[in-house]
């Protein structure tokens, strides 16, 4: 990667629209003030970089579940998830991520499998690092159920600035794990409420990065074996 690559991201194409708008008013700016223009010029590019969607390695290994989004864990708790899904009506650990105006948006499947379900529900716009958030905020929520048959539900959820929840995929669609399906405009935050039984690998305030960072792990490690065992 050379220096040019390391800042200039590519920008996904529902950014273009807004850049296209900063620029034009920057233009207008500029033709009354030099001052305002340069302004403007700074918003255009916070506006292009908050649109930014560079590539991400997902970890190959079966069985992880990796963050949807950039961002800071803000909670972990027990939580039922969103009844629109249809899924048991059981608390699951739910790991919520916040992000800021400054994260990358773009929001990537935590794991591989089939869209069970999608579901959109209008609603306020609390601050997303709120817990009252996951119930009262506008969210869309998917149902991902994996080939094993569980499933992880995963809740975009706008937040005080964000005003605008976009969702690429339909019921009955395949996603790979770090697989793009949605982002969000402009600052919000991520729910993934993880199978039965499965623990969090992740502590609150620790920085994520979506389709790379390792939320938790599904299969169970199998303990060393003994000597009797080796033995055997």
């Amino acid at each position: 990667m050379n220096m040019l690559e390391t800042f200039i991201k590519p920008m996904h194409p529902e950014g273009r629209k807004f850049v296209a708008i900063f620029a034009a008013v920057t233009v207008v700016l500029f033709l009354v003030s030099d001052i305002l223009g340069w302004i403007g010029v700074g918003l255009t590019v916070w506006c292009y970089y908050f649109f930014r969607d560079p590539e991400r390695v997902t970890p190959a290994r079966p069985g992880l579940v990796v963050s949807p989004a950039d961002g800071v864990v803000s909670l972990i708790e027990p939580a039922v998830p969103p009844a629109e899904l249809g899924m048991a009506d059981v608390p699951l650990t739910r790991v919520s991520v916040f992000m800021n105006v400054f994260n990358c948006h773009v929001n990537r499947s935590p794991v591989a499998g089939e869209i069970a379900a999608v579901s959109y529900r209008p609603g306020k716009f609390f601050n997303a690092s709120l817990d009252k958030a996951s119930v009262d905020n506008e969210r869309n929520s998917l149902c991902l159920r994996m080939a094993d048959g569980r499933e992880v539900a995963v809740v975009q959820i706008a937040g005080l600035v964000a005003r605008r929840i976009v969702c690429f995929v339909k019921p009955g669609a395949q996603l790979q794990a770090g697989e793009r399906f949605g982002l969000i405009r402009f600052g919000s935050r991520l729910d993934v409420y993880l199978p039965e039984g499965v623990e969090p690998m992740v502590d609150i305030g620790q920085t994520m990065v979506a389709g790379e960072t390792v939320i938790a792990e599904l299969t169970a490690r199998q303990p060393a074996p003994t000597p009797q065992d080796t033995n055997a």
